[in-house]
């Protein structure tokens, strides 16, 4: 089992310590923080997106393709009624010179992301306190 330590720095931000690696959120001022780091949500968000990309660009790297030029955008649509997202798109500006052969598999690349597909077989979450 991989472990994450949570920290509380103070104010209203909140530390992920994970691989050697610190990870700082802060709510944004108009949720009483002080706006220094991006929210645990955007995280999330960026999550997606990063992941996505990094099964793109290792598709191109794998067949020696450049990746200069190589682009992403992320939109995300939300539900006015829950506040939750109910859609998350995804568009590859592929990089000029990448044959037209690859587009289709460019794109079942990104599909293969893992936090998306933990998102289609949610984990199991357990909270305790001790």
């Amino acid at each position: 089992m991989n472990e994450m330590k949570i920290t509380f720095p103070g104010g209203k931000r909140v530390a992920a310590l994970l691989n050697g690696f610190e990870i700082l959120t802060d709510q944004p001022r108009a949720g009483g923080g002080e706006g220094a780091a991006p929210a645990p949500f955007d995280f999330f968000l960026a999550s997606l997106g990063t992941c996505a990309g990094i099964y793109v660009l290792g598709f191109l790297q794998a067949r020696g393709l450049s990746a200069e030029g190589l682009e992403m955008t992320q939109a995300m649509e939300w539900d006015p009624e829950t506040h939750l997202m109910k859609k998350v798109s995804f568009n590859i500006k592929i990089p000029p010179g990448v044959p037209e052969k690859y587009r289709d598999a460019i794109v079942k690349a990104a599909e293969r992301c893992a936090v998306k597909r933990t998102l289609h077989s949610p984990p199991e979450f357990e909270i305790t306190a001790g």
